[in-house]
């Protein structure tokens, strides 16, 4: 946030701000310290909510909107963990499917298994895609 301050770098700074809110917030509301894992999950779901707005905003033709939105994702993006390739994610659903069995009553269990390895470190809605086509394959 200083480096922020000192560049200043108005929309990094009120990026900083609102995610250090976010952080605050959790903490206060369930009196706990938050964990890496918690500020992920954070980073995640203000990232989401911000393409829902981009969306929000194309349709309402405010490219002012959208662009300010669009700046704040890649600003959030900066603070997660590297994402992994698509070789390394299809590498971890086969070892997934391998240890919960196959079929489509098996989705779930895999998820379950992809989910601590992979939060934010991919799409888990793309992920969710490969891994119903390799169960149903």
């Amino acid at each position: 946030m200083k480096d922020a301050m000192r560049a200043k770098a108005a929309a990094r700074l009120s990026t900083i701000r609102l995610l250090l809110a976010a952080i605050k917030q959790k903490e206060v509301d369930e009196r706990v310290d938050v964990s890496d894992a918690d500020v992920v999950a954070i980073i995640e779901r203000m990232i989401k909510q911000r393409r829902e707005s981009v969306t929000q905003f194309e349709a309402g033709k405010r490219p002012d909107l959208v662009a300010h939105e669009r700046a704040e994702i890649e600003i959030l993006q900066s603070y997660m963990p590297q994402a992994l390739s698509d070789a390394e994610v299809d590498a971890l659903i086969v070892t997934a499917v391998a240890q919960s069995g196959g079929g489509m009553a098996a989705m779930g269990k895999v998820m379950a298994v992809l989910k601590p390895q992979l939060a934010g470190r991919a799409d888990m809605g793309a992920v969710s895609a490969k891994v119903r086509t390799r169960l149903s394959a």
